[in-house]
Protein backbone atom coordinates (compact mmCIF):
# COMPACT_ATOMS: atom_id res chain seq x y z
CA UNK A 1 0.00 0.00 0.00
CA UNK A 2 2.80 2.43 0.89
CA UNK A 3 4.38 1.81 -2.51
CA UNK A 4 1.18 3.12 -4.14
CA UNK A 5 0.43 5.95 -1.71
CA UNK A 6 3.96 7.39 -1.50
CA UNK A 7 4.23 8.55 -5.14
CA UNK A 8 0.64 9.82 -5.13
CA UNK A 9 1.37 12.00 -2.10
CA UNK A 10 4.51 13.32 -3.81
CA UNK A 11 2.51 14.13 -6.95
CA UNK A 12 -0.21 15.81 -4.90
CA UNK A 13 2.19 17.97 -2.90
CA UNK A 14 4.24 18.99 -5.92
CA UNK A 15 1.22 19.85 -8.04
CA UNK A 16 -0.39 21.68 -5.12
CA UNK A 17 2.75 23.80 -4.74
CA UNK A 18 2.86 24.58 -8.46
CA UNK A 19 -0.78 25.69 -8.62
CA UNK A 20 -0.69 27.54 -5.29
CA UNK A 21 2.47 29.49 -6.13
CA UNK A 22 1.75 29.86 -9.86
CA UNK A 23 -1.86 30.95 -9.55
CA UNK A 24 -1.01 32.89 -6.39
CA UNK A 25 1.57 34.92 -8.31
CA UNK A 26 -1.10 35.83 -10.89
CA UNK A 27 -3.45 36.94 -8.11
CA UNK A 28 -0.74 39.05 -6.44
CA UNK A 29 0.21 40.57 -9.79
CA UNK A 30 -3.42 41.67 -10.16
CA UNK A 31 -3.50 42.99 -6.57
CA UNK A 32 -0.36 45.08 -7.09
CA UNK A 33 -1.47 46.43 -10.47
CA UNK A 34 1.16 44.50 -12.38
CA UNK A 35 3.84 44.77 -9.72
CA UNK A 36 5.19 41.30 -10.40
CA UNK A 37 4.92 41.51 -14.16
CA UNK A 38 5.37 38.66 -16.60
CA UNK A 39 8.93 38.02 -15.42
CA UNK A 40 7.84 37.70 -11.80
CA UNK A 41 5.01 35.33 -12.68
CA UNK A 42 7.36 33.28 -14.87
CA UNK A 43 9.94 33.05 -12.09
CA UNK A 44 7.29 31.93 -9.60
CA UNK A 45 6.17 29.10 -11.89
CA UNK A 46 9.67 28.07 -12.90
CA UNK A 47 11.28 28.07 -9.48
CA UNK A 48 8.51 26.19 -7.70
CA UNK A 49 8.43 23.57 -10.46
CA UNK A 50 12.21 23.13 -10.40
CA UNK A 51 12.13 22.66 -6.64
CA UNK A 52 9.30 20.16 -6.56
CA UNK A 53 10.41 18.11 -9.55
CA UNK A 54 13.75 17.75 -7.75
CA UNK A 55 11.99 16.81 -4.51
CA UNK A 56 9.62 14.28 -6.09
CA UNK A 57 11.63 12.78 -8.92
CA UNK A 58 13.07 9.91 -6.87
CA UNK A 59 9.66 9.17 -5.35
CA UNK A 60 7.19 9.53 -8.21
CA UNK A 61 9.26 10.70 -11.16
CA UNK A 62 8.20 14.29 -10.52
CA UNK A 63 5.50 14.46 -13.18
CA UNK A 64 3.29 17.11 -11.47
CA UNK A 65 1.38 17.49 -14.73
CA UNK A 66 -1.18 15.25 -16.49
CA UNK A 67 0.50 16.04 -19.83
CA UNK A 68 3.82 14.69 -18.55
CA UNK A 69 2.07 11.61 -17.21
CA UNK A 70 0.37 11.09 -20.58
CA UNK A 71 3.71 11.28 -22.38
CA UNK A 72 5.42 8.86 -20.01
CA UNK A 73 2.50 6.44 -20.29
CA UNK A 74 2.78 6.59 -24.07
CA UNK A 75 6.48 5.77 -23.88
CA UNK A 76 5.78 2.97 -21.37
CA UNK A 77 7.51 4.56 -18.42
CA UNK A 78 4.34 4.19 -16.32
CA UNK A 79 1.43 1.76 -16.44
CA UNK A 80 -2.08 2.75 -17.42
CA UNK A 81 -3.36 2.21 -13.89
CA UNK A 82 -0.46 4.16 -12.43
CA UNK A 83 -1.01 7.00 -14.90
CA UNK A 84 -4.70 7.21 -13.99
CA UNK A 85 -3.84 7.44 -10.29
CA UNK A 86 -1.24 10.12 -10.97
CA UNK A 87 -3.64 12.24 -13.02
CA UNK A 88 -6.33 11.93 -10.34
CA UNK A 89 -3.85 13.07 -7.68
CA UNK A 90 -2.65 15.99 -9.82
CA UNK A 91 -6.14 17.25 -10.60
CA UNK A 92 -7.20 16.92 -6.97
CA UNK A 93 -4.13 18.91 -5.96
CA UNK A 94 -5.01 21.66 -8.43
CA UNK A 95 -8.50 21.95 -6.97
CA UNK A 96 -7.20 21.88 -3.39
CA UNK A 97 -4.67 24.63 -4.12
CA UNK A 98 -7.39 26.80 -5.66
CA UNK A 99 -9.62 26.28 -2.63
CA UNK A 100 -6.81 27.37 -0.31
CA UNK A 101 -6.11 30.42 -2.46
CA UNK A 102 -9.81 31.32 -2.33
CA UNK A 103 -9.83 30.98 1.45
CA UNK A 104 -6.59 32.86 2.20
CA UNK A 105 -5.91 35.46 -0.47
CA UNK A 106 -7.57 38.91 -0.55
CA UNK A 107 -11.06 38.32 -2.01
CA UNK A 108 -11.02 41.32 -4.35
CA UNK A 109 -7.74 40.34 -5.97
CA UNK A 110 -8.65 36.66 -6.14
CA UNK A 111 -11.97 37.49 -7.79
CA UNK A 112 -10.43 39.94 -10.24
CA UNK A 113 -7.91 37.32 -11.34
CA UNK A 114 -10.39 34.41 -11.20
CA UNK A 115 -7.97 32.64 -8.83
CA UNK A 116 -5.22 32.79 -11.43
CA UNK A 117 -7.09 31.02 -14.22
CA UNK A 118 -5.03 31.25 -17.44
CA UNK A 119 -6.69 33.33 -20.13
CA UNK A 120 -6.53 33.44 -23.91
CA UNK A 121 -5.58 36.93 -25.08
CA UNK A 122 -8.08 39.06 -26.95
CA UNK A 123 -7.72 38.53 -30.68
CA UNK A 124 -6.29 35.04 -30.31
CA UNK A 125 -8.66 32.30 -31.48
CA UNK A 126 -8.98 28.88 -29.86
CA UNK A 127 -7.05 27.05 -32.58
CA UNK A 128 -4.00 29.26 -32.24
CA UNK A 129 -4.21 29.05 -28.45
CA UNK A 130 -4.22 25.25 -28.68
CA UNK A 131 -1.17 25.30 -30.96
CA UNK A 132 0.72 27.66 -28.65
CA UNK A 133 -0.02 25.45 -25.65
CA UNK A 134 0.99 22.38 -27.69
CA UNK A 135 4.36 23.84 -28.71
CA UNK A 136 5.17 25.08 -25.22
CA UNK A 137 4.16 21.74 -23.71
CA UNK A 138 6.36 19.94 -26.24
CA UNK A 139 9.34 21.92 -24.96
CA UNK A 140 8.42 21.24 -21.32
CA UNK A 141 7.92 17.50 -21.83
CA UNK A 142 11.13 17.34 -23.86
CA UNK A 143 12.93 18.87 -20.89
CA UNK A 144 11.47 16.11 -18.71
CA UNK A 145 12.74 13.41 -21.06
CA UNK A 146 16.13 15.03 -21.60
CA UNK A 147 16.96 15.98 -18.01
CA UNK A 148 14.99 13.51 -15.88
CA UNK A 149 13.99 10.38 -17.82
CA UNK A 150 16.97 9.72 -20.09
CA UNK A 151 19.78 7.52 -18.78
CA UNK A 152 22.08 10.15 -20.27
CA UNK A 153 20.39 12.96 -18.34
CA UNK A 154 22.71 15.42 -16.57
CA UNK A 155 22.52 15.44 -12.77
CA UNK A 156 20.67 18.74 -12.47
CA UNK A 157 17.51 17.58 -10.74
CA UNK A 158 14.45 19.50 -11.80
CA UNK A 159 16.33 22.62 -12.91
CA UNK A 160 15.88 21.88 -16.62
CA UNK A 161 12.13 21.37 -16.22
CA UNK A 162 11.77 24.53 -14.17
CA UNK A 163 13.67 26.53 -16.77
CA UNK A 164 11.42 25.14 -19.50
CA UNK A 165 8.38 26.30 -17.51
CA UNK A 166 9.93 29.72 -16.98
CA UNK A 167 10.65 30.13 -20.70
CA UNK A 168 7.16 28.93 -21.56
CA UNK A 169 5.56 31.63 -19.41
CA UNK A 170 7.89 34.28 -20.81
CA UNK A 171 7.11 33.23 -24.38
CA UNK A 172 3.39 32.52 -24.10
CA UNK A 173 2.14 33.89 -20.82
CA UNK A 174 0.72 37.04 -22.39
CA UNK A 175 -1.06 34.97 -25.05
CA UNK A 176 -2.50 31.91 -23.30
CA UNK A 177 -1.17 32.09 -19.76
CA UNK A 178 1.22 29.25 -20.73
CA UNK A 179 -0.43 26.77 -18.38
CA UNK A 180 1.12 23.79 -20.26
CA UNK A 181 -0.54 21.72 -17.55
CA UNK A 182 -4.24 20.77 -17.33
CA UNK A 183 -4.11 20.67 -13.53
CA UNK A 184 -2.81 24.26 -13.41
CA UNK A 185 -5.78 25.41 -15.50
CA UNK A 186 -8.48 23.08 -14.17
CA UNK A 187 -8.20 23.67 -10.41
CA UNK A 188 -8.65 27.46 -10.43
CA UNK A 189 -11.28 27.23 -13.19
CA UNK A 190 -13.40 24.76 -11.23
CA UNK A 191 -13.26 26.69 -7.96
CA UNK A 192 -13.83 30.13 -9.54
CA UNK A 193 -16.25 28.80 -12.20
CA UNK A 194 -14.30 30.72 -14.84
CA UNK A 195 -13.75 28.49 -17.87
CA UNK A 196 -11.70 30.76 -20.12
CA UNK A 197 -10.93 28.65 -23.19
CA UNK A 198 -10.47 25.59 -20.99
CA UNK A 199 -10.28 23.27 -24.01
CA UNK A 200 -6.97 24.84 -25.03
CA UNK A 201 -5.40 23.75 -21.74
CA UNK A 202 -6.35 20.12 -22.29
CA UNK A 203 -6.06 19.64 -26.04
CA UNK A 204 -2.87 21.68 -26.49
CA UNK A 205 -0.85 19.98 -23.74
CA UNK A 206 -2.10 16.55 -24.83
CA UNK A 207 -0.95 17.17 -28.41
CA UNK A 208 2.43 18.56 -27.36
CA UNK A 209 3.00 15.74 -24.89
CA UNK A 210 2.07 13.09 -27.44
CA UNK A 211 4.47 14.45 -30.04
CA UNK A 212 7.27 14.71 -27.48
CA UNK A 213 6.65 11.14 -26.33
CA UNK A 214 6.81 9.85 -29.90
CA UNK A 215 9.98 11.76 -30.78
CA UNK A 216 11.86 10.87 -27.62
CA UNK A 217 10.77 7.22 -27.52
CA UNK A 218 11.48 6.60 -31.20
CA UNK A 219 14.51 8.81 -31.82
CA UNK A 220 16.14 10.61 -28.94
CA UNK A 221 16.21 8.29 -25.94
CA UNK A 222 19.23 5.96 -25.86
CA UNK A 223 18.60 2.28 -26.47
CA UNK A 224 18.98 0.15 -23.33
CA UNK A 225 22.60 -0.92 -22.93
CA UNK A 226 23.76 0.89 -26.07
CA UNK A 227 25.46 4.18 -26.79
CA UNK A 228 26.32 5.72 -30.15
Amino acid sequence: MRAIVRPLVAEFLGTFALVFVGAGSVIMDARTGGGLGLIGVALAHGIVLALWVSAAMRISGGHLNPAVTLALWMSRHISGAGAARYVGSQLAAGVAAALVLQALFPPAAATAADLGVPRIAAGLDLTRAILIEAILTFFLVSAVYGTVVSTEAPAIGGLGVGLAQLFAVLAGGALTGAAVNPARAFGPALVSDAWHGQMAYWIGPALGAAFAAFLWAKVLLPLPGKRD
